[in-house]
């Protein structure tokens, strides 16, 4: 699930001075319900139901954005099934459904087993009426790290209101018994794909990667946020073919394993500041490119 714009536009933790960045991130967690549209609040692009005819185009950055030219992905396919189809929330850029595809095929050729697929992007990204404020241009998709024996299984055990399990801990700050060689498979395939910008773990699982793979280059990629202790959130890079994509800034150097990570298990870090302000803030006037898109049949 995505969050708002401290979760979009910046690093997912302070680099420089904790004690003056800390509360910031803090105030983005008691945004985080406010700030989320509510859920079947319809939005303009959430009435659209079909991709448009364009070229493949991501538009505008994750949080304000949107997509020509989406590709829908399949219900199923090797290694992966596609759950909660209702949403109508499968379409993404090509380059998004190559990734879930390579993905799903890893996986099925280690175990036999599926990848659940949840959220990519609306028929042409935009904001949605429910659960994120991201994947408005088609280049994320939410992934759980629950595996499914079958196509039937993932569908059956997925309803609307009801996740699979979290990997961690009741406190979130060790894994659990669910995540085990295939899950650290799983994640380490898509942190090393080239086209992944970076992957939303939640921080328990960042850290326990860390101590266990011993500072490996792909667990830079991984970037610690709230929640996403049942699914990761892939990110890709703005593909060649689209001059109006904004790509986020750069993931920093290094692992990720320092000080940095250290920070999301401190007491500020755990305990939002109490004068943080709920005035929500204005959205952004979205790229031109969209509202052309938006009003096209």
């Amino acid at each position: 699930m995505a969050l708002p714009e401290p979760y979009v536009g910046r690093a997912a933790a302070p680099r420089r001075c904790r004690t003056k960045l800390g509360p910031v991130i803090a105030l983005a967690v008691v945004l985080a319900a406010a700030a989320l549209p509510a859920f079947g609040a319809e939005t303009p692009w959430s009435r659209i139901q079909h991709a448009s005819l364009g070229d493949p185009t991501a538009i505008g950055g994750p949080s304000n954005g949107c997509i020509d030219g989406a590709e829908a992905l399949p219900s199923t396919g090797l290694g992966f099934v596609s759950i909660r189809r209702h949403r109508n929330r499968y379409y993404g850029h090509p380059e998004t459904i190559r990734l879930v595809r390579n993905l799903g095929r890893a996986v099925h050729q280690r175990n036999g087993r599926y990848i659940m697929i949840g959220d990519l992007a609306q028929p042409r990204g935009g904001r949605m009426s429910s659960s994120h404020v991201s994947h408005q241009n088609g280049l994320d998709v939410d992934i759980w790290l629950t595996l499914a024996d079958s196509p039937a299984e993932a569908v059956r055990t997925t309803p609307e209101h009801r996740d699979p399990p979290s990997m961690l801990t009741p406190k979130k700050l060790n894994l659990n018994e669910r995540f085990g060689p295939d899950q650290l498979f799983l994640i380490q395939s898509a942190a090393k794909d080239p086209a992944v910008d970076r992957i939303l773990v939640n921080p328990g699982i960042k850290r326990a990667l860390c101590r266990q793979e011993n500072d490996a280059k792909w667990l830079r990629k991984l970037r610690p946020w709230w929640g996403h202790d049942a699914h990761m959130h892939v990110r890709l890079k703005c593909p060649p073919g689209s001059p109006h994509c904004k790509q986020q800034s750069p993931v920093p150097m290094g692992s990720g394993c320092g000080s940095e990570l250290a920070w999301w298990f401190s007491l500020e870090a755990r305990t939002p500041s109490s004068s943080s302000s709920s005035k929500p803030r204005a959205r952004p006037q979205q790229p031109a490119q969209c509202q052309v898109l938006l009003r096209a049949s």
